[in-house]
């Protein structure tokens, strides 16, 4: 029976407080506590990379777990076996004996067997009268049952990242099969537009694709692979809705003027006889308006309007649209220039714009004067706001946007 105490290993290995840690980790085990031996090699086999062993020190577990008579580890019962390193040699698939010692070190550090020396340094048993071994010293497989739990979670953990990778690269390869083809199509049917530039930037996406697919760059690659595709259809519906309309101009030209006088894209009042201010710009129907952004995409794209929310926190579309507000104001927009945006663009994308221009403010001379030109740009169906978002994140506050 395992016993706890703490012990020091013979020779010239050395002694450490990891080590001893362990060695106290193994005697506090609940009593009666029973696991199968195979499923604790199982987890430990999963969670190999978290553990840092290799398959040859999987090998060498397995054979110490051979020389445990019973299948399962038991808290009262005796859990030192005493192999020669002929015998384990043999049980590891004929390992060499200097790979053999290496990784039981490796399992030592790893904290997955504690070894109990005796005073020369020899495995054995010692047996009372009766035949049941009273003292053993070897391999203690104490630590394998302290830990069952942990070794447990670590192997979900390892499923989950594996599952999670696998779904990830699935959408990443019908992304980029959707992109690949609607670019093409695009450039085939001489669709309007720098379909060059949106090119570029999907070969630049593929060529940053790892050749070892790792979960984070995986899932950070598929989210600008997806706001690409979403520029792309963005971009062809507002052809279509341009080409659906062209015909009915007279309709529109008969409301040019704004009949809502309550708007609820601004939260302050507006002005239309202000100095400087133009005509009203032609509303487009509501059906096409662009399509806004994932907020969390915006707010990596413009960190800076965090700071304008309420208690310097952005949770929400609502939340980003007041501090746009606050920011116009800071940025010297006036009020009607926001509305148009609103009006034209959506209230989500004019806020969206609001937050691309104060990351860019120092590049550009006339923040009204630029928002009104790309309030006129995506009232004629020429501009997006997927490649200032992609830029911004791309350039992570390095690169500068070109004004008006």
């Amino acid at each position: 029976m395992h016993t706890g105490s703490v012990t020091t290993p013979f020779g010239r290995r050395p002694m450490t407080l990891a080590l001893v840690r362990r060695q106290t980790a193994s005697a506090d085990i609940k009593p009666g506590k029973v696991v199968d031996k195979w499923k604790v090699f199982r987890d430990a086999s999963a969670a190999i990379d978290l553990l840092g062993i290799q398959s040859n020190s999987l090998a060498v577990l397995d054979a110490l777990l051979t020389f445990h008579p019973d299948n399962e580890l038991r808290q009262d019962a005796q859990l030192v076996v005493f192999p020669s390193n002929a015998q384990l040699c043999l049980r590891a698939h004929s390992m060499a004996g200097a790979t053999l010692r290496r990784h039981l070190a490796v399992l030592v550090d790893a904290g997955l067997i504690v070894r109990k020396d005796s005073a020369n340094g020899k495995r054995y048993a010692r047996k009372d009268g009766k035949g049941e071994i009273e003292c053993a010293y070897g391999f203690d497989l104490s630590p394998l049952l302290a830990r069952s739990e942990e070794l447990a979670f670590l192997a979900q953990q390892v499923m989950a990242d594996r599952a999670a990778l696998r779904k990830a690269k699935e959408s990443l390869t019908i992304c980029r099969r959707d992109v690949r083809k609607l670019i093409t199509a695009a450039m085939e049917e001489g669709a309007e537009g720098d379909w060059q530039e949106i090119e570029d930037m999907y070969v630049s996406l593929v060529g940053r694709i790892p050749r070892v697919a790792v979960l984070e760059r995986t899932a950070e690659i598929l989210d600008e692979m997806q706001m690409l595709r979403e520029e792309v259809i963005n971009r062809l519906e507002i052809q279509d809705v341009s080409a659906a309309t062209s015909t009915n101009d007279a309709h529109i030209e008969q409301h040019k003027q704004n009949s809502n006088t309550k708007s609820i894209y601004e939260l302050e009042p507006c002005s239309r006889d202000e100095k400087g201010e133009k005509p009203s710009l032609v509303r487009q129907p509501s059906n096409a308006l662009l399509k806004a952004f994932p907020l969390c995409i915006v707010l990596k794209a413009c960190p800076q309007i965090v700071d304008y929310g309420d208690g310097g926190m952005i949770e929400n579309w609502r939340g980003l649209m007041k501090a746009a507000v606050v920011v116009r104001s800071v940025l010297g927009i006036s009020p009607s220039a926001y509305q148009d945006a609103c009006e034209i663009m959506g209230p989500e994308n004019a806020a969206s714009a609001v937050a691309c221009i104060l990351e860019r403010a120092t590049m550009i001379t006339s923040a009204g004067g630029y928002l009104r030109d790309l309030t006129k740009r995506a009232a004629r169906g020429e501009f997006s706001l997927g490649p200032m978002i992609m830029a911004l994140i791309k350039a992570n506050g390095q690169e500068g946007l070109l004004a008006g």
